[in-house]
């Protein structure tokens, strides 16, 4: 359980801190972020695996491109759900979950928070 709250923080601080960085991501307030968290987690249990397998033969000719465009549409679509946390545009969406994925890399880096 533990494993599974500082896990939950670390996205959160990590959305929290790409807004920050990230013109085109505002999030209202760290309360925001953490909803925002749990959101972009589900979508990123239930809907990417179905986008990714769906896109699978453009991911393969763009030698794994592609991903980075799923990724900023399931960052995208995760917003539309959470009032105070907005995505502004595709790009900005792809950009954002660029950034999101780096900053979550090295806060669990930091924190020693392993991937199962």
């Amino acid at each position: 359980m533990g494993k599974f709250l500082m896990r939950w923080f670390v996205s959160a601080l990590s959305i929290y801190i790409t807004a920050r960085l990230f013109q085109n991501v505002y999030v209202a307030d760290f309360a925001t972020a953490m909803i925002a968290a749990v959101i972009l987690g589900g979508a990123n249990m239930v809907i990417k695996p179905i986008v990714f397998l769906l896109t699978l033969p453009i991911n393969i000719l763009t030698l794994g491109l592609f991903t980075f465009v799923i990724n900023g549409i399931v960052l995208k679509l995760s917003a539309a759900f959470v009032s105070g946390f907005v995505v502004s545009g595709f790009l900005g969406a792809i950009l954002a979950a660029v950034v999101l994925s780096i900053v979550h890399m090295i806060l669990s880096g930091l924190l020693g928070i392993e991937k199962d």
